[in-house]
């Protein structure tokens, strides 16, 4: 996708007006919505056929309205790694939220269906993923910090730098950190560069740290089995 080329999605959810409105909204925020589908076999024969930028999936579908969704997304993103996949859930599952997230390095988000509601936001949202970023809700972040974690690498940083990771888990860019924090955006430059150096994340041309990192952060705060 160019500079000048709008951003082109598929989406797929069962329930018709929920998928009419969200196109309509979605064309008015100047995203081309390439095609449409109420089940994971219509979502996987239109990224096939569409080739989009990004696929907005539903976490459940027909037949059976369990994780459809999510094992569509897995498959979009083995077979059509160019194509980021956003999974919509209408509540935090936090089992299903991890098995998405854990298992991609990029172009993934999971975000909940009221964030839809903010436009704006969910476009950005879509475009941060299309330039190869992961959204993380901000609802999905809170449940794991108040989780128990076992051998916590994050000991290893400040509760400023904490604060950071966390807010870069929710898809945030520096300056967006930045103005949530009330800092300068060369003082999140540092902090951001020192939790590459706490988590021993040196840099490489094939890895982004920036995920690398947040993933870090999802893994350790995911709750043991057993506690849910």
């Amino acid at each position: 996708m160019s500079t000048t080329d709008p951003l082109r999605v598929v989406l797929a959810d069962d329930a018709g007006l929920v998928r009419e409105g969200l196109a309509r909204l979605l064309t008015d925020a100047g995203i081309e919505v390439a095609a449409q589908a109420a089940t994971a076999g219509e979502l996987l024969a239109q990224v096939n056929k569409t080739q989009p930028d990004v696929a907005v999936v539903d976490i459940r579908m027909p037949p059976t309205f369990t994780d459809e969704g999510l094992i569509a997304a897995a498959q979009i993103r083995q077979q059509h790694p160019h194509v980021a996949v956003l999974v919509l859930s209408q509540h935090v599952d936090i089992s299903y939220a991890m098995q998405l997230i854990t298992q991609q390095t990029g172009r993934i988000g999971y975000l909940l269906k009221d964030r839809v509601v903010d436009i704006d936001q969910f476009a950005a949202a879509l475009r941060h993923l299309a330039a190869g970023g992961c959204v993380i809700d901000p609802t999905l972040v809170a449940e794991l910090v108040a989780a128990p974690t076992r051998d916590d690498p994050l000991e290893a940083l400040s509760a400023r730098e904490r604060d950071v990771l966390s807010l870069l888990a929710e898809g945030r860019t520096d300056r967006g950190i930045a103005d949530a924090l009330s800092l300068a955006p060369k003082t999140v430059e540092t902090h951001v560069r020192a939790i590459f150096r706490n988590l021993y994340l040196p840099a490489s041309v094939t890895e982004n740290r920036r995920i690398l990192a947040v993933l870090t952060y999802l893994r350790t705060r995911q709750k043991p089995t057993g506690d849910r």
